[in-house]
């Protein structure tokens, strides 16, 4: 499958692949590649979200730049609306951005604290010729649509909280119309209420606007709020991707079970059995043969480390995994049958704190 979908794609990205060079000593000898990505294909639909989830380090952030051509890749295409972005020169590839723009993870550095939001949100209009005549009431109209009021525009970055900040990035993305965004960890920065409101306020945006998402997180719990369908990636490649229900109700692949078993339950007196790996993320300098998860795995064999697995679909569900037919996804049990040694002393220790706090009245 390869990451594909049914119907036509808006985006389509085909093996895509990034090795940063590693230079070392006087003369800057190029000793190694860090392997950010490593043959990543992937298509997004208008007005879909795809949510891009797994550990620090996996190349998520970079997936999301060559999705932009902001970086240049090693190998592979991009493809948007049906033009490939690596033959595109530098007056088209400005014109194409029109259509692809980012919000960026950190809103403190992401604005240019010497220019107004004002000037910050006029910059795109001018570079791409919209608006002429008319830059203070377009600036107006979009910071009234990201919950801003139309004065805030003489203001400086600084005189924003985080929550502020990463809506004038929002307001700053959609200036010039785009068709897709690039959201790279775009709630992460933020406190766990404001999280809340940008991700309601970036669905809003969908929903009026048509946009697709490229939706970048760690947390899964924001990734299911908002993504159509999820890619789990690790060391580079996409292990797992299918719609968000089919995903969480039943993940295929050890290291998604791993993920998910770790994200708490909202049902009082349940919880999941826990997927607990083993060592630590290899280098991606010097991933593993075969699987890159294989080193990590309990259910690895010797045929893991020799062949890398294809992501293979049924049911519009793709996984890469040798062995994923044979693999339970993990139950959801009453907590107490879960319960370890540590919890089992924290409780007591719980119990015994709240007894001392609210003695029992004695009887006269």
């Amino acid at each position: 499958m390869n990451g594909r979908m049914n119907g036509n794609a808006m985006l389509e990205v085909d093996g895509l692949v990034k090795h940063f060079p590693v230079r070392r000593g006087v003369f800057g000898r190029v000793s190694g590649a860090v392997r950010a990505v490593d043959g990543v294909s992937l298509q997004i639909a208008v007005g879909e979200t795809l949510g891009v989830v797994g550990e620090s380090g996996c190349g998520k952030s970079t997936l999301g730049r060559l999705v932009l051509r902001l970086i240049e890749p090693t190998a592979g295409r991009v493809r948007f609306d049906g033009r490939e972005l690596g033959t595109l020169d530098a007056a088209a590839l400005r014109a194409q951005r029109r259509a692809m723009q980012i919000i960026f993870q950190d809103p403190y550095s992401s604005l240019n604290p010497r220019m107004t939001v004002g000037q910050t949100l006029t910059e795109p209009l001018m570079l791409h010729g919209l608006h002429a005549g008319r830059h203070r009431e377009r600036v107006a109209e979009l910071l009234q649509t990201v919950g801003l009021a139309p004065e805030h525009a003489q203001r400086y970055p600084h005189e924003f909280s985080g929550g502020q900040r990463q809506r004038i990035g929002i307001a700053r993305a959609l200036a010039v119309e785009p068709k897709l965004i690039v959201c790279d960890e775009a709630v992460s920065a933020l406190d766990v209420s404001v999280q809340a409101q940008v991700v309601n306020l970036l669905q809003d945006l969908q929903r009026r606007f048509g946009l697709a998402y490229l939706f970048i997180a760690h947390d899964l719990a924001v990734v299911k709020h908002i993504a159509t369908r999820i890619a789990v990636m690790y060391l580079g490649r996409i292990v797992e991707i299918g719609t968000k229900n089919e995903l969480f109700a039943a993940p295929r692949h050890p290291y998604t079970q791993a993920l998910l078993s770790a994200i708490p339950l909202p049902e009082p007196g349940m919880a999941r059995e826990r997927v607990l790996l083993a060592g630590d993320v290899p280098s991606p300098m010097t991933p593993p043969s075969g699987c890159h998860f294989h080193t990590r795995c309990v259910h690895a064999r010797e045929l893991c480390s020799r062949q890398s697995p294809v992501l293979e679909e049924q049911g519009g569900h793709a996984v890469a995994c040798h062995f994923w037919r044979e693999i339970s996804a993990p139950t959801v049990l009453p907590r107490a049958a879960v319960a370890t040694p540590a919890r089992q002393r924290l409780e007591r220790l719980q119990s015994a704190f709240i007894a001392q706090s609210h003695p029992l009245e004695k009887s006269p």
